[in-house]
């Protein structure tokens, strides 16, 4: 509130000269810091905290009898080395003259920009990347609950394959390095996977033959 106060300015008298009226102001700040605390308390009241985010990272079980080869559908394994070196493979690991008389395990060199990885991944993770978008707008068109996109896409992103449905595997994608890789390049490649969707990922140890592989091709 503000008040003003006029006083006399003189002048009753016939012969007495008039004079400026002066006037004091005093401002009431009590509505103001009134507001300011309602307005502190909406923000407050209204506003989202962040929340803490994790990472999850799936490790294989221990197990007795440890094979080189693990076989999974629609898989590709990363390997990391030193120098922010990345190589993968797709499907099982051959090693050279394998029992089976299968072509041995090339592995073929990419890197960390949009182009190597990143790009990679999309393109091996398409068909759930596809149908998590069209959830995606499903929820958009409040065609399907929140609950509900959630579900469907974690189910999307662990779908198993049906072969009479000409339906693939959903991507799995195993994690190997050597000790000379930094801890670094494993979230980056963590980072991307989560990116692009893929759900089925795990951190396992390298065969001795994978290393030796990795050896050969990475001189």
């Amino acid at each position: 509130m503000a008040e003003v106060n006029t006083g006399d300015g003189g002048g009753h008298g016939k012969h007495d000269k008039k004079r400026a009226k002066k006037s004091s102001t005093r401002i009431d700040m009590t509505p103001m810091v009134d507001l300011a605390f309602l307005l502190l308390t909406f923000f407050v009241l209204t506003s989202t905290f962040s929340k803490p985010k994790t990472m999850e990272i799936n490790f294989p079980a221990d197990t007795k009898d440890i094979k080189e080869n693990i076989k999974v559908n629609n898989a590709i394994t990363f390997i990391l080395t030193k120098d922010d070196g990345l190589f993968y493979y797709n499907g099982e690991f051959y090693p050279e003259g394998n029992a089976k008389g299968l072509p041995p395990t090339v592995l073929t060199k990419t890197d960390f920009s949009s182009e190597g990885l990143h790009k990679l991944l999309l393109e091996r993770n398409k068909q759930t990347l596809d149908a998590i978008k069209k959830l995606e707008e499903k929820l958009k068109n409040k065609e399907i609950a929140d609950t509900t996109y959630k579900r469907l896409a974690v189910a999307e992103k662990g779908r198993k394959a049906d072969p009479a449905k000409g339906i693939p595997a959903g991507l799995t994608v195993l994690i190997k390095s050597d000790d000379k890789a930094v801890y670094k390049n494993i979230i980056d490649v963590i980072d991307e996977l989560n990116i692009c969707n893929v759900g089925m990922y795990a951190i396992v140890d390298m065969g001795q033959k994978e290393l030796d592989l990795l050896n050969a091709t990475n001189k």
